[in-house]
């Protein structure tokens, strides 16, 4: 049995859809550019129920990233539970946060562009929950290149490389004509595994039959 109140799941899925919403709103018209009253007309929420949940707009702008992070960071600690080989894990990486901002624009969106616009301390906070998040992604990465990456490459450039690549999709991507999630991931993962050249795919192919030979033995 749950030990959370009805109460309480009440109020947690009210502020869930009051950061939904001024997520959208901080997209569509910035943090700047946007009221307290604007959101509580957006959310159907009064502006003494909005103060409830925060004080301040700067606090929504801050609840509405943390809250990411940390979705987005449960979300994959989950999904690892049980997969041991290096190259799936970061395949699970790369789907967890392909899925996720490709049904959150906005809050990708607010990510990208209003990281600046936290004071302190919040900008503090979000800055070392970011930090874990890179901090997992860089541990996955270096199991990879343990294996089978050269040693000559940067870490650091390496995965900051692949979040500018996951980070970018919410941009260009067309439901109407562009890949799903999963075949998005592997797109992601190829190109970022072996590249795009014809070297590389020709690379893949290699690889792709000698899986399949090993899976008819």
């Amino acid at each position: 049995m749950s030990s959370t109140s009805p109460t309480q799941r009440n109020a947690q899925a009210k502020l869930e859809h009051i950061l939904r919403h001024s997520a959208q709103i901080f997209a569509n018209q910035g943090f700047e550019g946007t009221s307290v009253r604007e959101i509580s007309r957006a959310t159907g929420v009064s502006l003494s129920g909005l103060y409830y949940y925060f004080e301040s707009k700067q606090e929504l702008l801050y609840l509405i990233q943390n809250n990411t992070f940390h979705v987005v960071i449960e979300r994959l600690r989950i999904r690892l539970q049980g997969v041991a080989d290096p190259q799936s894990r970061l395949r699970v990486f790369i789907q967890n946060h392909v899925e996720y901002f490709l049904s959150h624009p906005n809050e990708m969106k607010v990510l990208s562009h209003e990281e600046e616009a936290l004071n302190e301390p919040y900008r503090t906070e979000v800055a070392a929950i970011k930090r874990q998040y890179y901090g997992l992604a860089r541990e996955i990465y270096n199991a990879v290149a343990s294996e089978s990456l050269p040693s000559r490459i940067s870490g650091r450039v390496a995965v900051l490389s692949l979040f500018g690549m996951m980070n970018w999709v919410y941009k260009w991507h067309r439901p109407d004509v562009d890949p799903g999630a999963n075949e998005l991931t592997d797109a992601i993962l190829g190109i970022f595994l072996h590249g795009v050249s014809p070297v590389a795919a020709e690379a893949n192919e290699l690889s792709a039959a000698g899986s399949r030979t090993i899976d008819s033995v």
